[in-house]
């Protein structure tokens, strides 16, 4: 039986154990009865270095691939287990007894708390974690430790502060942390980040590197071979390290969990439900881009380029309806020589008026004189009246979005496009997957969560001067075994007045010239 200590704080004459806890019929043994937890329990018994039973390294050594039980309780522990299988109550039962049974005031400062932070993909997610906690200080022995209890923060005795936390790394620095529980970190995304999971694990370790025995524990089901998970995953799973990794199917960490939802998951989409289900990163999922070939391909501080006189600009445009979470967004490019040359982009962010925002896009698509924009079917006719009605032309595209994606992805490759340095587009680009559909099709787009509205009027303006970079650069180049131009434009009569011969011109003066004019016509 716990009972009350210094500080006002829970502590027993002997240490109590989280295993203790989770035994002790006043404190939390009600919601871990019967043999459906026994995996769980052998976890938090390693997660704290508890001895093992033989039965309960058994199934140790299945879930982590280790050989050798734990000595040391772990500062870091990442769990891959399935939907439904448990982890959110266990990640709340680790908060409430690291708060509850630990005293952290020799090690802080004064004024200063210690922080139990519970960070997810978003708030409403973290709050899962924290109605779990809630409950059990709802308990009457733990009910006294609660000083302050607000919307997504509870404050306790003893210098404890457990609250919600957005999933951003920018937001997480400069707290002293007891524990940080990372929820569903395979799916985090962010507009400020490519990498969101990495940067948050980057940021919050040094706050806990103050307290000793302070914890980072990651729960998660996986997705993508991608991440922080896939990462933790790759360098500690089955290695005796000193950053512990669980895997576990939804029914070992649950068999109460009804096999046939599981069945019926597995027919309806196999390599989702074996993600969901059976912990298993999904293989059919791959990043569209690498963070290399971007970082090749985008140019440090340029945001934008001006128009510039004699030089031929393309647009591409994905409309949105203002009201939605889909932004409006343009993107103009232009050729230069064999490269695309991404020269400004344009993201409106609902809410907003379709007509008034259509009015701004025409007039900036102005400013660098073009007249006709490229677009999807959306909405119908609407686009192309609201664009017609202010002058501009709206083409459809040939192409649907995951083909412009996949037919972008060599001009990324080969280096020949130059990119604009801006995060949000960085973002939405590195977060593009590619996934193998039945029959072995692909398909590319953003992935759950996030949003690809530049990223798509970007590819698409780019694969739209793709063509035309690759044909002037023969004009420009005039290889004479470069590949041979059978559509070469015929000129006006008021154009062959003035303009030279389609021949490869032999001065840098008249380069130039027959360049410009012929990007003109493209």
């Amino acid at each position: 039986m716990a009972s009350k200590g210094r500080a006002g704080g829970l502590r027993s004459e002997s240490i109590v154990t989280i295993l203790d806890a989770i035994n002790d019929p006043n404190l939390f043994a009600d919601w871990f009865k019967g043999s459906t937890w026994n995996r769980w329990r052998t976890f938090l018994k390693a997660l704290f270095a508890l001895t093992l039973t033989e039965d309960e390294f058994a199934i140790y050594t299945k879930h982590t691939q280790r050989t050798i039980a734990p000595e040391n309780a772990f500062r870091e522990a990442w769990v891959i287990v399935g939907r439904r299988g448990g982890k959110s109550l266990v990640a709340a039962v680790v908060a409430v007894y690291c708060a509850c049974f630990k005293d952290y005031s020799p090690f802080l400062k004064p004024g200063e708390l210690a922080v139990i932070a519970i960070l997810a993909a978003d708030r409403k997610q973290a709050q899962i974690i924290l109605r779990y906690i809630r409950g059990f200080l709802q308990l009457p022995i733990l009910r006294k430790l609660v000083l302050n209890d607000v919307q997504e923060s509870i404050e306790l005795k003893g210098g404890v502060l457990i609250e919600v936390q957005t999933a951003s790394f920018r937001t997480t620095r400069g707290r002293t942390y007891a524990l940080v529980l990372l929820d569903e970190a395979a799916y985090f995304r962010s507009e400020e980040s490519a990498n969101p999971d990495t940067e948050i694990v980057k940021a919050v370790r040094p706050g806990l590197a103050t307290i000793p025995g302070a914890m980072l524990l990651v729960i998660s089901s996986p997705y993508a071979r991608k991440g922080a998970l896939w990462s933790a995953y790759s360098k500690h799973f089955g290695k005796d390290s000193k950053v512990l990794v669980w895997q576990g199917a939804t029914l070992e960490m649950n068999p109460s969990v009804d096999p046939a939802v599981i069945e019926e998951a597995l027919e309806e989409d196999e390599p989702a439900a074996r993600a969901e289900y059976f912990a298993e990163f999904r293989k059919d999922i791959e990043a569209y881009l690498s963070r290399e070939v971007l970082d090749t391909c985008t140019i440090a501080g340029r945001q934008e380029l001006p128009p510039v006189a004699g030089v031929k600009y393309f647009a591409f445009t994905d409309p949105a309806g203002g009201s939605g979470a889909d932004s409006f967004t343009l993107a103009i490019a232009h050729a230069e020589k064999d490269k695309s040359i991404l020269d400004a982009v344009r993201e409106i962010k609902p809410p907003f008026s379709p007509e008034a925002t259509t009015l701004e896009l025409c007039g900036f698509l102005k400013s660098y004189r073009i007249t006709a924009v490229t677009g999807d079917r959306y909405a119908g006719e609407w686009p192309r009246e609201q664009f017609r009605k202010n002058g501009i032309t709206y083409n459809l595209s040939e192409k649907n979005k995951s083909e412009i994606y996949r037919d972008s992805l060599p001009q990324f490759n080969s280096g020949r496009v130059e990119l604009l340095d801006i995060p949000r587009l960085t973002s939405q680009l590195l977060n593009l997957e590619r996934r193998t559909g039945w029959g072995g099709r692909d398909s590319i787009d953003h992935g759950p969560g996030a949003h690809d509205d530049a990223a798509n009027s970007v590819c698409g303006v780019l694969h739209l001067v793709g063509g035309k970079a690759k044909k002037l650069f023969w004009l420009w180049s005039g290889d004479a075994q470069s590949e041979p131009i059978t559509n070469f434009p015929t000129p006006s009569t008021s154009e062959s007045q003035t303009a030279p011969t389609p021949e490869a011109p032999k001065s840098t003066e008249r380069q130039s010239q027959f360049y410009t004019m012929e990007i003109d016509k493209l």
